[in-house]
């Protein structure tokens, strides 16, 4: 990853070195998961489930995608979710829908980012 790749992930709430360090380090690795993220049916799965107006199944996506996110070091997306989550765990669907576009635009600012 050069410094302008690096510099693109942070500016979409990405905290490259804290990723880097969940990975030990390699650089290698923690892009092949980033890669994988683009993969994960956890944020399809909280679209969808918050659309039905299912608040037990978006709980369980949010929740997925919240520590999918964690794990990647997404700080931005993580912490919007974060608070999705609590809303979905205190059965607030409609203020956790209403965070949907937030979320979604933080979604695909790192999709656009890591698929470069």
């Amino acid at each position: 990853m050069d410094n302008i790749q690096k510099k693109r992930m942070e500016e979409s709430g990405i905290d490259v070195d804290s990723g880097l360090a969940r990975f030990m380090g390699n650089e290698a690795l923690y892009e092949k998961f980033l890669g994988r993220f683009c993969d994960d049916k956890s944020y399809a799965e909280l679209v969808q489930t918050v659309a039905d107006g299912d608040c037990e199944k978006a709980f369980a996506a949010a929740h997925t995608l919240k520590g999918v996110c964690g794990n990647l070091s997404m700080i931005r997306l993580e912490q919007l979710v974060s608070r999705q989550v609590e809303y979905l765990r205190s059965g607030e669907l409609e203020p956790a829908a209403q965070m949907m576009p937030e979320i979604t635009t933080a979604y695909e600012d790192i999709i656009r980012i890591i698929t470069v």
